[in-house]
């Protein structure tokens, strides 16, 4: 007979208390799952597999319906992010302004590739889709952070910046803003 070790779970009784938190505020146990989702991603910088039958027990769903939500929005990941995640929008106006030639730029600075993570683990680097500021073209965003009408003149003050925030959150201090 073969016994399998106890799993630790992924979830800590700070984030199950969270999410219970919400059961009051919506209508649904299912209407908590990107809300769920979002307070996962938000600690541990990641969504990771092991969480989905947590979350699942917890919202009293059935696995493959908190990974249906899990695996539409690309915004959650399962393997580990950077302290900042920052997306370069690559909408049509942000590509006519320019956005290529800064996610190229803050790529060189960072010495990452596009979806990539900086060595120290503190930074990832990515496209996304429309970020809605197309007034402000090309635009970054950068956890909670919009930086807009991004020129190659002001990338190298952004990724110092970045990296002040990322250092910042690693070392558990106040997030420096521009």
């Amino acid at each position: 007979m073969t016994t399998t070790a106890p799993t630790t779970p992924v979830l800590t009784p700070e984030m199950v208390a969270a999410i219970q938190d919400l059961f009051h505020r919506y209508p649904t146990r299912q209407a908590i799952t990107l809300p769920a989702l979002h307070m996962v991603n938000a600690k541990l910088r990641h969504v990771p597999m092991a969480a989905i039958p947590e979350i699942a027990k917890l919202l009293e769903l059935s696995p493959a319906q908190i990974y249906d939500t899990l695996s539409f929005y690309g915004f959650f990941k399962s393997e580990q992010g950077g302290y900042v995640r920052a997306w370069v929008c690559r909408s049509i106006s942000c590509a006519l302004r320019g956005a290529e030639e800064v996610l190229e730029k803050m790529c060189d600075k960072l010495h990452v590739h596009p979806g990539g993570t900086t060595e120290d683990g503190k930074i990832t680097l990515e496209f996304g889709e429309c970020l809605g500021l197309c007034d402000f073209a090309p635009a970054v965003l950068a956890n909670e952070q919009v930086y807009k009408s991004v020129s190659l003149d002001q990338v190298d003050e952004i990724c110092a910046m970045l990296k002040s925030q990322a250092d910042a959150q690693a070392n558990g201090t106040a997030i420096p803003t521009l």
